[in-house]
């Protein structure tokens, strides 16, 4: 006797799509549509964009990627929360040139309510600087981060970042001493949350 043939669930069929947003920093503007299955399992699933696909403005913005995290859903809405922004491989690839120096360290900083932050800033210069003047030009930038991070909000602090205010800053206080060709935050992710709920990040 045959057996009877199991009905075939369509997997497809049995998700819903969700408008995905990203947090207050960004306006909330929406980031993705998306099928998920259910709320609790959409919850910590990361998407990946450039600052291109949020502002829609130069071109050049295709270089700098953000993760956001998915952390609610309300119906056919998805929040996020920002969890890192880095520079591309190809961007970072056409910044090193031979005949510079390439300053680089990172730092741990903690926004004004309560946020965590790894920091990885790099710096290149136009010519070869002696060990002694990078380890000047890194205290400059580290004294920039360490004055201005912790009065900020997470908001503040993710605008601040994404539209390059705080390069500007660690720009500035460089030209006090020597004109330098980049400095950037290379890599920022999130390890801490306000209510010191550890978020486990890649390396």
């Amino acid at each position: 006797m045959a057996r009877r043939k199991g009905r075939i669930k369509d997997k497809w069929r049995e998700k819903r799509w969700v408008t995905v947003h990203a947090p207050d920093s960004f306006n909330n503007v929406p980031l993705a549509y998306v099928p998920i299955t259910d709320d609790e399992n959409a919850k910590g699933r990361v998407l990946e964009v450039t600052l291109y696909d949020i502002l829609k403005g130069d071109p050049s913005q295709h270089q700098y990627k953000i993760y956001f995290q998915i952390d609610k859903v309300d119906g056919d809405k998805a929040t996020t929360i920002f969890k890192r922004y880095e520079y591309s491989k190809e961007f970072l690839r056409s910044l090193v040139r031979r005949g510079s120096s390439k300053i680089s360290f990172s730092i741990d900083v903690k926004t004004k309510d309560g946020y965590i932050f790894r920091i990885k800033m790099i710096a290149l210069t136009h010519r070869q600087l002696n060990t002694s003047r990078q380890h000047a030009l890194r205290l400059l930038a580290q004294d920039v981060l360490n004055k201005t991070i912790p009065n900020m909000t997470i908001d503040q602090f993710v605008q601040a970042t994404c539209y390059s205010k705080i390069n500007s800053d660690i720009m500035a206080a460089f030209k006090k001493v020597i004109r330098v060709r980049h400095v950037g935050l290379e890599k920022v992710k999130l390890i801490r949350t306000a209510n010191e709920e550890t978020i486990l990040l890649e390396a």
